[in-house]
């Protein structure tokens, strides 16, 4: 089985490029490749997504131990012929940034994959050498197995691919050329999403024809090829009760991770659009709200008045539900769009999003309960993860997140028996998941029983 993670010495090297154009080269050689994203990303996942049409799946040393990220690996590449792994910002940036904790190479180390190198060649040429010699160097063992070289033109390819062999003892395999297709488009929270992409297939096919022509396919092979992970799957119960899951343009932040989970505790998942529905899924049990770009629908959100009530009604009277960062603000009185407007929302939490200039409290924290809740005891801790360049003027105070590193803490979010809202993101394992099912299944018989 082809398994190998594309590792950069920092962002913006081309790593969401690189990875789609292998994916669509292994799918083109009829390899049923898989892929994974190392980190808590949910955009890099949905460009996998696009070039496969299956779920990728996120890898986070973070949010679970080495023994789990091995499970989940194992089980997601379960009869695939290949597995890539997209790795996280410079290839030992972790924890903070002055860790190698949940760093791409832990993940490369945990589970023991070659790291391919890419390495975008401008302005420097023998001093690319000298970087790769001091990643190799770092920590041991590196990983490190190869490079492929983008956005570098064939000529200087040919010329610096015999010197950082010599200096490095590494193969170059192959190489992707200027591409305007290539660039990828960004936001306030990285790459736009694969859905607002002109043309996006066409943009990959073309990279991954390129790549085709200058990766040396029996080194790559010979690298990367190695016994399949062990892997079984998730028994999942019969569906007991059923999920409402936002998903729109607004709401697309999900890990699949988290989707399975529900679904293994006896989850029924379905689908709703609070942009274009008007009203929720009948005879649910539960809502999930997740995260995504509600600051850029902000007008339509709110001109769904329909939804917006529907949803009022719903939590107020119970229903177990979850509200992550952009779910968080959509429960909020008003939120202000990416256009400065300021628009109704439906007004369950007493804040109004508005936004700020920089990123706030962003990055990994550990969220600790301060009473019990729909997820939560009192005292019990688990990892989160916030991205937001939006805040509220009601963050709530019913959970205490803090920096692993520094310990600086704040108050934040929204709990009670039938609610977890608040900004930071979860990654939910199979406690969380057993009690909102849980909650969820009793408010459904509850509810039947005083209709009947």
């Amino acid at each position: 089985m082809i398994q190998f993670l594309l590792a950069a010495p920092h962002s913006g090297s081309g790593k969401t490029v690189m990875t789609c154009a292998m994916l669509a080269l292994l799918k083109k050689r009829g390899l049923n490749p898989c892929t994974f994203k190392c980190g808590p990303d949910y955009i890099d996942p949905m460009f996998h997504r696009a070039v496969l049409g299956l779920p990728s799946h996120n890898l986070d040393l973070f949010f679970s131990d080495e023994d789990r990220v091995r499970r989940l690996y194992g089980r997601y590449a379960q009869g695939c012929g290949a597995a890539v792994v997209e790795g996280v910002m410079g290839y030992y940036d972790g924890l903070g940034g002055t860790t190698a904790r949940a760093s791409a190479w832990q993940l490369a180390d945990t589970l023991r994959l070659p790291a391919l190198l890419v390495l975008r060649p401008k302005g420097a040429s023998l001093t690319l050498a000298a970087q790769v010699k001091g990643l190799q160097s770092f920590r041991s063992p590196s990983r490190l197995a190869g490079i492929l070289l983008n956005d570098c033109s064939p000529m200087l390819a040919r010329t610096l691919g015999p010197m950082l062999e010599a200096e490095t003892g590494l193969p170059v395999l192959g190489s992707l050329p200027h591409l305007p297709e290539a660039a990828f488009e960004s936001r306030h929270l990285g790459l736009y999403t694969a859905g607002e992409i002109t043309d996006l297939k066409g943009r990959i096919d073309r990279c991954a024809a390129e790549l085709e022509k200058a990766l040396d396919w029996e080194k790559f092979c010979a690298l990367c090829d190695g016994p399949a992970p062990a892997g079984a799957a998730v028994p999942e119960q019969g569906a007991t009760v059923t999920i409402a899951v936002a998903r729109d343009e607004a709401f697309c932040f999900t890990y699949e991770e988290t989707l399975d989970a529900l679904r293994a505790a006896g989850a029924e998942l379905v689908f709703f659009s609070p942009l274009g529905d008007g009203s929720l899924p009948e005879g649910i049990g539960g809502l999930y709200l997740p995260g995504g770009y509600p600051e850029l629908y902000a007008r339509a959100l709110s001109g769904n008045g329909a939804m917006l009530a529907a949803v009022r009604r719903a939590v107020a009277g119970g229903l177990p539900t979850v509200a992550e960062c952009g779910g968080f603000l959509y429960l909020g009185r008003s939120l202000e769009g990416a256009d400065g407007e300021v628009y109704p929302m439906a007004g369950v939490l007493p804040g109004q999003g508005q936004r700020r200039e920089k990123l706030v409290r962003f990055g990994y924290a550990s969220l600790r309960a301060r009473a019990d809740s729909l997820l939560l005891r009192a005292g019990e801790q688990i990892p989160v993860h916030e991205f937001h360049y939006w805040d509220s003027t009601a963050n709530g105070c019913d959970f205490t997140a803090t920096k692993p590193l520094t310990g600086r803490c704040w108050d934040c979010g929204f709990g009670s028996k039938s609610l977890y809202a608040a900004f930071p993101h979860l990654y939910f394992d199979e406690l969380l998941s057993r009690r909102f099912v849980q909650a969820a299944k009793t408010y459904q018989e509850e509810s039947a029983y005083e209709t009947f």
